[in-house]
């Protein structure tokens, strides 16, 4: 690099020789080495993208990119230093420097060099697989004394030979471990085989029946058969022929697909795999279920396939479920609901479920019950066979592919408890091998229905289960009632209206049955003779809930059935009508004038009314000779006074012509008129009463032919009173006279007809007369008097029978009742198991009783809004039951051992580790969930909860799986069951009490152990016996786990005298210091204890024990000496010399090399030098306890041999290609003393470039007595030494354990 100084005058220019080769006046400076710097960059840059393609794109010839840029980087150095740019000119030896630089990272980028670390075994494994046959710069440069250029190569084993041929040809059976059935007998699967590079004549393989042993004749045989090429192309044939097929009839539904030609690719693509171009597939028909095992597949070039693993599969019957035949109904099925039950049939419907397949299997179902829809999976279903099985026979037949499918039978108990249609649907099984078929699937033909009608409506039928739960029909009468009879008019119909309550559309049309009672004679001795009872049907239309009954003649009208299209129904009350017909509205009048104790001033008529109020009475007033006038005026009662008072004098003619009432309008009466001339009063009133209807005070009556009336006086005692009974009838006055009391109770007596039927009748006050004997007519409101003939009943509806209910324990039962009387009632009743009393109001009569406890109910009184009843005999119990709550116990042959004083069933104690199970039965209603707690011992006298688990079962007896992983003593306890009546999902606070759980508890006992408690060497000394010494650390202590006595087996292995010395001890504690008196140390050297086994009182398995803690060393020495392990006296360049050091440490060794003294402590036994050069090595002394009891040594002399080396291909890197049926030679060239042994290996070919692939095999050749070697092959692979031995030595040299190298 040139220099400049400051320029001490006018400035000088440089020197020709430091000039640029390109003048500055052509190219300044800075662009010159803007340019060069650019250059450089795009260099880097191209290179770079070398890199990527020689190791991601390799090539036949990958080194030809190490030979471009060693020229193109010389080229690029010695061009930048000819044209001298300034800033980037350096001297010749930095420009070498660069070059040499730039020369090593192509090598090593690009695979020129390969470094191999210290030439040991491992540098085999970073050495290329492939490389040109020959590099003119790699394979000289060690000859020019570049051994680094060179790629760091082992010396002693160099070269390496590549032969390549055709890839290997392959089959594979069922490559995307897809799963096979066989839908029916007649039909068949086709198993994929994938082949790469070959072409075959000939596939065996071999089917093996289902179920198949050895030992049995009646499990069939295994077949053997074999496919031609013709065959395969058959199969393919008719493969892509029904492929077509199905192509077709969806081309039609959606043109728009458009398919390729090349079978194979739409095969891959459809089935989501893509295939090689060395790869295709053939299929194997198979129509027989069994296990197809792949044998030998042979390609045109009468060469086997290499099979690959797993080379079998196995194809079972497709599985099915379905309803069985007897749960199957092509009928309607539709359940009445049970009466007193308003939330559900009150029954179960039992199911069966025919399931088919290899065990165990799996069942996915729903339930839906209105817009409600549940799912429900149950797993584990086995045949009855399994549980006869034994342990052994179950272990065997728990292999896929090793049980014959079954027939299994499910029953499903479900209870209808809800109105409405509940469906059950079958969803899917699958089998043990994971086949998964739709409920309904390959089940065409397979019954004798199946084949009579449509294969998608038998599908429906026996997958799906539906019933209608349909309410009872309720009827009664509408508007009409006891109490409230309807009218009936003279010449006219009453229409009865009979009404459906409760009733589904899907029941329609009802029929009603009526009853028809003929009225009595009024004596009611007999039935009138103008009416005769009958019985009728009638029949609603359509959906209508209402049906018009037209009366005709008066009497009882009685419902005495009624029934749906499918149910029986009830009748509400009132069931009766009774229909009364009214007779024509008349008049009694009585005319009085009006005359205030001094004279006339007016008319009154009294008028009893008869017929149904209100009236319209028609008059007429007329005065003198003038027009009549009409007038009308309305009574709201049967008793009515009709006052006309003129306000002019004359001659007046009154007359009463027409009445109306509620049922006639303006009948005629006859006669009743009157002329008149028209020229402070006592009163009286009743009292204490209450309103009633239409403003009038009212009273009952429930017994005696008398009421009793409280009226009061007002004016000048005494008083005559007169008063006057209105009967439906007629009606009679009754005067009281002499009272002298302002209150008094009168006493009246009931008419005849109403005394005997009951009815209503009024009490009016007509009169009174004080002490003047003036006497006043009165018009204040009367009494209506309600007399009670028929007292009301309460009674339990339903036959005897049916008055029986059975419901959820936490649900209430609704006991339906039917009342007569005028609610509301007071009901009093009792529970006869408890003997509770209690009283209830009710408001309907057709009410219900809502109670929750179960027992007999017994009704004991009832009382109404006016007199108190009686309750029906024979009708006054009704039943309630619930439903008993699922339950668990241990199965009889379950074997344990009960314990009364906590209820738990103690199991036999088990090892850890090994599988145990429990059968438990179970009552209930299937399916069950059971929800149990898993606790063991925490050691301090309590329980530690370890998981609280819920499984499901279909089945009564199920299998429950106990916990064996860890010794401890568990306790199982069953929390919670439930079942189809008590799913766990809505009765999660439905605990079982602790006094009634199911609680069986296990021991599992600890396998037994024993282990030293560290691994450090024990020191003893020649004669001693093996006693134990007092360590507080712990050495030579053995730790022991399980259940005491111990029976500890220790061996003593002497290494020196090969002698192994064995004794077996007894113990009783946990730990066991090493102390075998018996035994004593008769030899120097190394002692290994090691524990050979340990049994405890379980007589379990003891657990495999630890290798690092199982045995210790004992060092056996008597004065400071040194033995060497080996009688050898030869030893190579690098080899350890291990010696064996007796005394106590530290050591100072004394030896001598090629006659030159060296000096060396040790501290540690045994101890090992390594020499570098060869010559002559020789021990001299020995001396221990700081240097003290030397022992000179003249006895120890080994000579030291040079290393021998090994080269393949005389050293270089050949590259052979054969094809098959040739083979290749690879020469070894041997480098020693002979005989030689040596070890090469053949390694797959590798693409990337850089990495050794797998190795593939390795053979040792040895008694080789020339110095080069040839074998031949013929298969794939590079070959390379590993390893050479001559005469004295072996490269590389062989590890030692425990040699302290020399430094």
């Amino acid at each position: 690099m040139s220099t400049s100084k400051p320029a001490t005058g006018s400035a000088q220019p440089p020197p020709p020789g430091s000039r640029p080769r390109i003048p500055e006046n052509f190219i300044e400076v800075p662009d010159q080495r803007r340019y060069a710097v650019s250059l450089g960059v795009l260099c880097l840059a191209a290179k770079a993208f070398d890199i990527l393609r020689y190791w991601f794109w390799p090539s036949d010839e990958p080194l030809h990119f190490a030979r471009k840029w060693i020229f193109v980087d010389f080229l690029y150095c010695t061009v930048l230093s000819w044209l001298r740019i300034p800033r980037l000119r350096y001297s010749k030896a930095v420009v070498v420097l660069q070059i040499l630089t730039l020369w090593l990272f192509d090598g090593l980028l690009f695979g020129g060099i390969s470094v191999n670390v210290g030439g040991g075994p491992w540098a085999q494994s970073s050495r290329s697989s492939e490389a040109p046959t020959r590099s003119l710069v790699w394979d000289y440069l060690p000859d020019f004394g570049l051994p680094l250029l060179n790629g760091g190569r082992d010396s002693h084993l160099l070269g390496q030979h590549t032969v390549r041929m055709s890839p290997i040809s392959t089959a594979q059976l069922n490559p995307y471990a897809e799963t096979f059935c066989l839908s029916s007998p007649g039909s068949h699967v086709l198993v994929p085989l994938l082949l790469n590079n070959t072409n075959p004549v000939s596939v065996k393989y071999s089917l093996t029946p289902l179920a198949y042993s050895e030992f049995s004749k009646n499990s069939g045989k295994i077949e053997h058969l074999e496919l031609t090429a013709r065959d395969l192309r058959a199969i393919e044939q008719s493969r892509v022929d029904q492929l077509q097929l199905v192509r077709a009839a969806a081309k039609k539904e959606q043109d728009e697909y458009e398919y390729d030609d090349e079978e194979e690719e739409e095969d891959s693509q459809a089935s989501g795999h893509s295939l090689q171009k060395s790869q295709h597939l053939t299929y194997i028909r198979l129509s027989k279920p069994g296990t197809l095992r792949l044998d030998r597949v042979i390609d045109s070039s009468s060469v086997d396939a290499r099979l690959v693993y797993p080379g079998e599969v196995t194809v079972v019957p497709c599985p099915r479920a379905e309803f069985a035949q007897e749960s199957v109904t092509l009928q309607k099925d539709v359940r009445c609901a049970t009466p007193g039950i308003v939330s559900g049939a009150g029954e179960e419907l039992q199911l069966a479920i025919d399931i088919y397949g290899v065990p165990p299997l799996s069942l996915r179902w729903q339930r839906e019950v209105g817009a409600k829809r549940e799912a429900f999976m149950v797993e584990g279903i086995e045949g009855a066979e399994h549980e006869h099985q034994s342990a052994d026979d179950r272990r065997v037949s728990s292999t896929l592919g090793q049980r014959a499918p079954t027939q299994v039978r499910v029953p499903l108990t479900v209870l209808l408890d809800a109105l409405g249609t509940h469906t059950y649907t079958l969803e899917s099984v699958t089998d043990a091998l994971g086949n998964v078929a739709q409920a309904g699937q390959h089940l065409e033909g397979s019954t004798a229905l199946a084949r009579k009608i449509d294969p998608s409506h038998y599908r429906q039928l026996v997958t799906t289960r539906s019933v209608t739960v349909l309410r009872r029909p309720s009827v009664s009468f509408k508007h009409c009632g006891p109490g409230h009879p309807a009218s009936l008019l003279i010449g006219a119909e009453a229409p009865l209206t009979i009404a459906a309550v409760n009733a589904d559309t899907e029941d329609a049309p009802w029929d009603v049955t009526v009853q028809y009672e003929p009225p009595q004679s009024e004596d009611g001795a007999k039935a009138s003779k103008r009416y005769k009872g009958w019985t009728k049907t009638l029949t609603t239309q359509a959906e209508r809930r209402e049906l018009t009954l037209r009366a005709n003649a008066p009497g009882e009208y009685t419902i005495v059935g009624v029934e749906g299209y499918y149910c029986e129904g009830d009748v509400l009350s009132p069931e009766s009508c009774k229909v009364v017909e009214r007779p024509l509205p008349s008049a009694e009048i009585e005319w009085k004038k009006i005359h205030e104790c001094s004279g006339d001033i007016g008319v009154s008529a009294s008028l009893v009314l008869h017929g149904t109020p209100p009236f319209q009475v028609y008059y007429r007033s007329q005065r003198d000779n003038e027009s009549p006038r009409e007038l009308a005026k309305t009574f709201a009662t049967s008793r009515g006074e009709l006052t006309v008072q003129p306000d002019r004098s004359g001659h007046y003619t009154f007359k009463i012509h027409q009445i109306s009432d509620v049922n006639y309008k303006k009948i005629d009466l006859k006669g009743s008129a009157i002329e008149l001339d028209v020229h402070p009063p006592p009163s009286a009133d009743f009292v204490g009463l209450a309103h009633g209807a239409r403003g009038k005070k009212s009273i009952s009556s429930c017994s005696g032919s008398m009421v009793n009336v409280d009226v009061e006086l007002r004016g000048t005692a005494p008083w005559n009173v007169e008063v006057q009974i209105v009967g439906p009838k007629g009606s009679e006055t009754i005067p009281f006279r002499n009272i002298k009391t302002a209150k008094e109770t009168l006493s009246l007596p009931i008419p005849k007809a109403i005394d005997k039927d009951g009815g209503t009748f009024e009490v009016e006050l007509l009169s009174v007369e004080d002490a003047y004997g003036c006497k006043r007519t009165l018009s204040v409101p009367g009494i209506a008097v309600n007399v009670r003939r028929i007292l009301p009943t309460v009674k339990f509806y339903g036959k005897p029978d049916q008055r029986r209910v059975t419901v959820l324990d936490h649900e209430q039962a609704v006991l339906p009742l039917r009342l007569t009387g005028e609610g509301p009632w007071r009901v009093k009743y009792q529970n006869q198991q408890t003997g509770r009393i209690q009283t209830t109001t009710l408001k309907s009569p057709n009410d219900e009783l809502r109670v929750n406890a179960k027992g007999t109910y017994e009704l004991l009184g009832v009382s109404d809004s006016q007199c108190p009843g009686t309750v029906v005999k024979g009708d006054e119990t009704y039943q309630v039951e619930h439903v008993p709550r699922p339950s668990a116990k241990l199965s009889s042959d379950v074997q344990s051992t009960y314990e009364s004083f906590n209820g738990s069933h103690i199991l036999p104690a088990i090892c850890e580790g090994m599988n145990d199970h429990v059968d438990l039965d179970l009552t209930g209603r299937t399916p069950f969930q059971i929800m149990y707690n898993i606790a063991k011992d925490d050691g301090f006298g309590a329980t530690k909860l370890l998981d609280q688990p819920t499984f499901s079962s279909i089945q009564p007896r199920t299998r429950f799986q106990l916990r064996t992983s860890e010794p401890a003593r568990i306790y199982y306890e069953v929390k919670q069951i439930g079942d189809a009546a008590y799913p766990l999902a809505k009765n999660k606070d439905a605990i079982i009490p602790r006094s009634e759980r199911l609680l069986f508890e296990q021991q599992v006992l600890m396998r037994p152990s024993a282990r030293f408690k560290n691994h450090n060497r024990l020191s003893y000394c020649l004669n001693d016996a093996l006693t134990a010494h007092e360590h507080s650390n712990g050495d030579g202590l053995v730790t022991l786990e399980g259940t005491p006595p111990f029976q500890l087996q220790v061996s003593v292995r002497n290494l020196a005298a090969s002698e192994v010395h064995t004794e077996t001890i007894e113990l009783w504690d946990s730990s066991w210091r090493v102390q075998l008196p018996s035994y004593t140390f008769r030899s120097i050297g190394p002692h290994q204890i090691t524990v050979d086994s340990v049994k405890d009182a379980s007589h379990c398995e003891q657990v495999a024990p630890d290798p690092l803690f199982r045995s210790i060393w004992v060092d056996v020495a008597e004065t400071a000496a040194i033995i060497p392990f080996s009688r050898r006296e030869d030893y190579c360049v690098g080899d350890a010399i291990p010696f064996q050091l007796e005394g106590t440490p530290p050591w100072t060794i004394g030896y001598r090399v090629n006659g030159k003294v060296h000096t060396q402590e040790a501290k540690i036994s045994p101890w090992s030098v390594t020499q570098h050069t060869p010559g002559e090595f020789a021990i001299t002394s020995v001396a221990h306890q700081q240097k003290m009891c030397k022992t000179a040594v003249t006895d120890l002399r080994y000579t030291v041999h040079a290393l021998p080396s090994a080269q393949v291909g005389h050293g270089k890197r050949i590259v052979q290609d054969i094809h098959e049926g040739d083979q290749a030679e690879i020469v070894f060239t041997l480098i020693g003393e002979p005989p030689f042994t040596f070890t090469y290996q053949r390694a797959e070919l590798s693409p990337r470039k850089g990495a050794q692939g797998k190795i593939l095999e390795t053979h040792t050749v040895s008694g080789v007595t020339t110095k080069e070697y040839s074998i031949f092959s013929a298969l794939e692979g590079t070959w390379t030494i590993t390893s050479i031995s001559d005469r004295y030595c072996r490269y590389p040299p062989a590890q030692q354990d425990n040699g302290e190298k020399s430094r």
